[in-house]
């Protein structure tokens, strides 16, 4: 794994929050960077609390994007300031049951090892997360599942690819995640799984990164939104990062 001096700085104080950070400040092929302030991704906004919120008012962040379902969604007890917008996108659609009975019991759905398959079986639950969030309205846009890792890492994978960042700062940006797991599940009262999960990638004959870097070799990003029927404007403003970075 590259280390990137930056990626480190991206993250940013959130009471509430551990694995909050903005995805800019990652190098692209062009050697420029990723624009700061337009996308942010998150653990479960739930357990904000009234002083994080105002942080994220502080800092430029005006939308929501919760990727959980809704049985998850049910379970949140915590009021939002006037000021948040929310859109909810249900990102599994566990109705395709056929799908998931070959990722759910075994555990592969918390791994980069379900991100090309989900994405090969449903682009359109993928292409409807992108188009909301580049369709926010003025402000930061946040984004977020419960952990923030896999279905908040496969939007981010995604995001990343669209403004042609360099692999292996998309890699070390996943990998954030991965190493604040012990943080993460500190705040929800549960042990962290990481050594699990490399356990799970391990039996595939691969490792956490592993997967992930197989996830970014093989996407075809063209044929996501192509098949997806994603409309020529929310095309422009996911490749420009809605309007940050210049069309090639």
């Amino acid at each position: 794994m590259s280390e990137f001096p930056e990626s480190r700085s991206r993250a940013f104080q959130v009471e509430g929050l551990v694995n909050a950070r903005d995805l800019g400040g990652l190098r692209r092929c062009d050697h420029s960077v990723t624009p700061s302030g337009v996308f942010y991704r998150s653990e479960n906004v739930d357990w904000v609390s009234p002083t994080g919120w105002e942080q994220l008012r502080t800092a430029g962040i005006r939308t929501v994007v919760d990727l959980r379902q809704p049985g998850e969604r049910a379970c949140d007890t915590s009021p939002r300031p006037q000021w948040i917008a929310t859109v909810e996108v249900d990102l599994d659609g566990l109705e395709n049951t056929e799908f998931w009975k070959g990722y759910w019991d075994n555990r592969l759905i918390a791994t980069a090892l379900y991100y090309l398959p989900h994405l090969d079986a449903m682009p359109e639950r993928a292409v409807a997360a992108l188009s909301a969030i580049v369709n926010a309205p003025p402000g930061g846009v946040l984004f977020h599942c419960m952990g923030g890792r896999d279905r908040t890492g496969m939007i981010a994978m995604l995001l990343l690819t669209a403004a042609n960042t360099e692999v292996d700062a998309i890699v070390d940006d996943y990998l954030e995640t991965v190493h604040t797991s012990g943080l993460r599940a500190g705040t929800s009262n549960r042990n962290t799984t990481e050594a699990e999960l490399e356990e799970i990638c391990r039996i595939q004959g691969t490792t956490t990164e592993g997967a992930f870097r197989a996830a970014i070799a093989r996407l075809d990003l063209e044929m996501v939104l192509s098949t997806a029927g994603m409309s020529p404007r929310d095309r422009e403003a996911l490749m420009t990062w809605r309007g940050r970075i210049s069309a090639d």
